[in-house]
Order: C-alpha cells, then sequence, then structure tokens
C-alpha cells in the first residue's frame, strides 16, 4: 500500500466512525480505486478522488444505506467526473502525447480479462476519447455491470437516458478498439521479439514485427525529451526504437505486468527511464506506448491492488 493510501486510511481509526464503516469502505477501497483510475487515467488523481470520497463518506447517516458498495460506486463516480471535467482542461497545455499513468499490477488483474482489458494503454487511450459521462456510464456498465439504475443515480441521469448513452459509447469504443482479442502469450511473445531486436540492434526484425502504419507515441510531460507527435509508420518507429539500444550496459529492458499485460521496463543506470506497453492487431505492433514522465513512474516501482469486486 502507497503512502498515499496509507493516509487516506487514517482517519478510519481516528474519526469516530463505526467499524462498520470503517470496514466498508476498506473493503471497497480497491474497487473505487480501479473505478476512479478507469475514468481518469491516473493514479495519483484517483487517489485523491479516495481522500473526497472518505471525506463524504464520513457524513452519511449509514443507517439509511442498504448497499454500501453502490453508494461509495456512486460518491466515486460523481468525485471523478469532477476531477475529469478539470483533469481534460489540463491536458489542453501537456507538453506532447498525454498517455496514461501506468500500473504494475499483479497476476490476478491479468486473470481477469475484461478487468485487464479495460485497464490496457489502448483502451485506456480510446477512453479518452469519450465525452465525460459517456465514459463514466461505459465504465460502470461494461467493466463493472452496474445496473442502468444504479449508474442513473451515479451520474444524475434517467435510467433511459443511460441506457441511450451506454449503446453511443459501445458503438463508440468498438469502432477504435484493436481489432480483435490477444492472448497474454502473444503480447509476451511480441515483447519478447522486440526486446531481443533491440538489444541486438536488428532493426530488420524490427521492421518484421511492426504493422506498416504503427504508431509510437511519447509522454515526456516537458519534464524529459520525448517526441512531442506521434511517430508514424514501420521505418520511422523502428529507427526510434533501436535508439534505445544506445546506452550499452547502462541500460536493462525487463518484462513486467503492467496494468494487467505484458510490458516493458526499461532502466538507465538502475533507474526506471521509461515503461513501453503494445497494441497488437493481427499479429503485429500497431501501437507503441512510451511513458517518460517521471511523475508517472512511480506506481511502477511496486504493485498496485486492482479489483471489480469488493477486497
Amino acid at each position: 500500500m502507497s503512502e498515499r493510501t496509507t493516509d487516506a486510511a487514517e482517519p478510519l481509526a481516528g474519526g469516530g466512525r463505526t467499524d462498520s464503516a470503517t470496514e466498508a469502505f476498506v473493503a471497497h477501497r480497491n474497487l473505487l480505486f480501479t473505478v476512479a483510475y478507469e475514468m481518469l487515467g491516473s493514479a495519483a488523481d484517483a487517489e485523491d478522488v479516495l481522500q473526497e470520497t472518505w471525506l463524504r463518506w464520513t457524513g452519511v447517516d449509514l443507517d439509511a444505506v442498504r448497499d454500501p458498495r453502490a453508494y461509495l460506486v456512486r460518491i466515486t463516480t460523481r468525485q471523478a467526473l469532477s476531477r475529469l471535467r478539470t483533469l481534460r482542461r489540463r491536458k489542453e497545455s501537456y507538453v506532447g502525447p498525454w498517455l496514461p499513468e501506468p500500473l504494475l499490477t499483479a497476476p490476478d488483474v491479468a486473470e481477469d480479462v475484461e478487468l485487464a482489458d479495460s485497464l490496457s494503454m489502448a483502451m485506456l487511450l480510446v477512453l479518452e476519447t469519450l465525452a465525460p459521462t459517456e465514459r463514466a456510464v461505459f465504465v460502470l456498465r461494461e467493466v463493472f455491470d452496474l445496473e442502468y439504475d444504479e449508474i442513473a443515480q451515479a451520474v444524475d441521469k434517467s435510467a433511459a437516458a443511460v441506457r441511450q448513452i451506454a449503446h453511443r459509447a459501445r458503438a463508440h469504443v468498438a469502432a477504435r478498439r484493436p481489432r480483435g482479442p490477444v492472448s497474454p502469450d502473444e503480447t509476451r511473445d511480441a515483447l519478447k521479439a522486440f526486446q531481443r531486436a533491440i538489444e541486438t540492434g536488428d532493426l530488420q526484425r524490427l521492421l518484421d514485427l511492426l504493422a506498416p502504419d504503427v504508431v509510437f507515441l511519447g509522454d515526456g510531460g516537458g519534464a524529459v525529451q520525448a517526441a512531442l507527435v506521434p511517430i508514424v509508420g514501420a521505418e520511422s518507429v523502428a529507427f526510434l526504437a533501436a535508439r534505445l539500444s544506445r546506452f550499452g550496459a547502462a541500460a536493462s529492458l525487463q518484462p513486467a505486468q503492467v496494468n494487467g499485460h505484458p510490458a516493458l521496463i526499461h532502466r538507465l543506470n538502475g533507474e526506471i527511464n521509461t515503461v513501453i506497453a503494445v497494441r497488437i492487431d493481427d499479429g503485429l505492433i500497431t501501437g507503441l506506448y512510451a511513458v517518460r514522465n517521471p511523475e508517472k513512474l512511480s506506481r511502477v516501482e511496486q504493485e498496485t491492488a486492482m479489483s471489480r469486486s469488493p477486497s
């Protein structure tokens, strides 16, 4: 558990709350964090949403709460929606492409195929193209399987309106998500071949692995050097990827489980330099996502607990 997680839990012990309230919040914490992260793509902002959720939970009359899970998800969704609108304004002035904050995840996340699919870099970028309410409805319905009535209460819409929003969001996502399911083994094999090609400087092998229209996105946030625009095309991306080998013995590429999928962590002199995730379609790498912004790399030092159900 991170320092921020510990801070969020401190009021539970000393705030005069009943044991049942404390237990409800703690039991649902991983679920609430996952809801917030799916909506925001930022662990730091998801933690802030949980702080705000806790503050509102302390003022709730628990005797009137029939379903703590639904009530907590409702508070979290409303806080995340408010923050999502703020984040959209912040992203307008972001330097270069914006990528979600990568999370080192445990094996159980990968085993939940639907959760892992929703957490992938490729899917989170698709969710970025939805309007805030569409994103909330899609996440709550398609990822967490909430009933339309529950979602309606969370987003302050009628159930009929939520059904229409869900239909529109599903069509939008279906048109932009990866073309077919990709097994973890296929992703792992592609990354292993990609890693070997970089380490051996095999440019032809890199070209063989990349789709002709592959897109490279690098997120440095203006803090470190990174491509300020998307790089498109196998040859351009291969030359860019090959540059990772120029650091020699000072650098290493290590496989890791990031956002429920195999990924690579590039270290320089032992320090995390870049997290590399991929999108694969029809056996070829069609998307390469390289997160370099130091503010986004703290969550790959230790596992983050993610869940679609109470702990």
